[in-house]
């Protein structure tokens, strides 16, 4: 006998750690089939597939918790698992924050949000190869400087995830991934080798950008990249390409997310309903959004997700909270937890964005006098704490509201604080190529430095 990928499984389960000594429990099982392609200079280099899947066991007595994880549903193996689970959790200290959502709080319907779609499943291996050796020939056709590719190929996957628990939530869901990926190698007069690359990534196969369009992309970028220079130091503008606003996104994210405003380890702590951006600034985590890289019916408790509007035109309005978390901070949580097979829930953004702005890339670059076009950022060094951000950049320079030359070998700097304060413009540029999106942005001051 074993247990099966059902939700009526993992709730019978969740109930049998109940009856074996556990105050509460909560399951989980997934299950993800992957395909990888990858292809460089017209031949393949390596085709992957893989079928894996796991359950894993969370179990609390009084505040203690364990979880545990298998790949062997067996009912043996999965009921001595969860004996040892139990065992584990009497071991534990007590936090006091630690259980389950409250029982009427789960997510009880379940709306179609358009994540699986069985085109991406149908397409063969050979048509995958077809679409990343056409992106590859379209980047290697738009020049002969580019020589080269440093990689490049397209994957898909099926996930299938089940929660349940012991309050009674039961649920299941599946999604499709696709993405496509090619990375251009050029080559300028001196000899001198730049990369870079495109990609789109999406849940639906009909919203794929065409795979000559990324090819073609993909070389743009990596062209424009040759013969950089590095430029004095300056406070000049900056505009970050939505690729690089995205990534400043991603520090919001660690900013607003409750683990780290409940340690008071983030510069936003203590701020809610306090200006601290631009008023042209709002920042949303939607959950629900149709066909979404991040979309679920439900987090991973088994609460509904949500549209939340982190900061609303400048003011921060809320942050990104599990139950866990917003027992630590007397708040309610905004259906963002996430679950792996193992550990306890964290937190993790939906579909993360800025809300675009009414202003085209090209208005933007063309209002910036003397400034820096950011579309690189290496390494990390973002201090959010305190908000200090210092990172390696590349990018291109403006002059007289045109781009002009590529620069490289840089240190783009200055505190998250006074950046989300200092935005000026954003664009409408807006495109959602995987769960954190932004468009264009143009911040007042930033320090370049070589």
């Amino acid at each position: 006998m074993r247990f099966e990928l059902m939700k009526e499984a993992a709730q019978e389960l969740a109930e049998e750690a109940v009856r074996r000594g556990a105050s509460a429990a909560e399951v989980v099982m997934s299950r993800r089939k992957e395909f990888a392609v990858s292809v460089r200079l017209g031949e393949v280099e390596k085709i992957k597939e893989s079928v894996d899947h796991g359950l894993g066991l969370r179990v609390l007595i009084a505040g203690q918790q364990a979880s545990v994880s298998c790949s062997d549903f067996s009912r043996e193996a999965v009921l001595g698992l969860l004996d040892e689970a139990i065992e584990l959790a009497r071991a534990a200290s007590v936090d006091e924050s630690a259980g389950l959502p409250e029982a009427g709080d789960f997510a009880r319907q379940w709306p179609d949000l358009d994540i699986y779609d069985e085109a991406v499943e149908q397409l063969t291996t050979e048509e995958k190869i077809e679409m990343a050796l056409a992106a590859e020939r379209a980047a290697q056709a738009s020049s002969e400087r580019i020589v080269n590719f440093d990689g490049g190929g397209l994957e898909t996957a099926r996930s299938t995830v089940v929660l349940a628990n012991s309050l009674g939530f039961a649920g299941e869901y599946e999604g499709t991934l696709i993405s496509l990926s090619t990375v251009p190698v050029a080559v300028d007069d001196q000899g001198r080798m730049q990369r870079d690359y495109w990609y789109d990534a999406r849940r639906r196969l009909k919203d794929m950008a065409e795979p000559e369009a990324i090819g073609r992309v993909a070389a743009q970028r990596t062209l424009r990249k040759l013969n950089g220079r590095s430029v004095p130091t300056q406070r000049v503008p900056v505009v970050f390409d939505p690729s690089m606003a995205a990534s400043l996104l991603g520090s919001i994210f660690e900013a607003v997310s409750g683990e780290s405003i409940f340690r008071r380890a983030s510069f936003l702590a203590g701020q809610l309903g306090e200006e601290v951006a631009s008023p042209q600034l709002t920042v949303v985590d939607d959950g629900r959004m149709k066909g979404g890289l991040g979309s679920r019916p439900f987090d991973g408790e088994g609460l509904p997700t949500r549209r939340t509007a982190l900061i609303r035109q400048g003011r921060l309005e809320s942050y990104l909270l599990n139950s866990y978390t917003a027992r630590k901070l007397g708040l309610q949580s905004t259906g963002n937890a996430a679950r792996g097979l193992v550990g306890a829930p964290t937190v993790d953004a939906g579909n993360l964005y800025v809300e675009a702005g009414a202003h085209s890339p090209a208005e933007i670059i063309k209002s910036v006098g003397r400034g820096f076009y950011l579309t690189e950022m290496i390494g990390h060094g973002v201090n959010i704490v305190t908000g200090d951000y210092s990172r390696s950049a590349g990018g291109l320079w403006i002059e007289d509201g045109e781009l002009t030359f590529a620069v490289q070998g840089v240190t783009v700097a200055g505190n998250l604080k006074e950046m989300l304060r200092g935005i000026e413009m954003i664009g409408n540029d807006l495109d959602f190529r995987g769960s954190v999106a932004a468009p264009t942005l143009l911040i007042d001051r930033m320090t370049i430095s070589a």
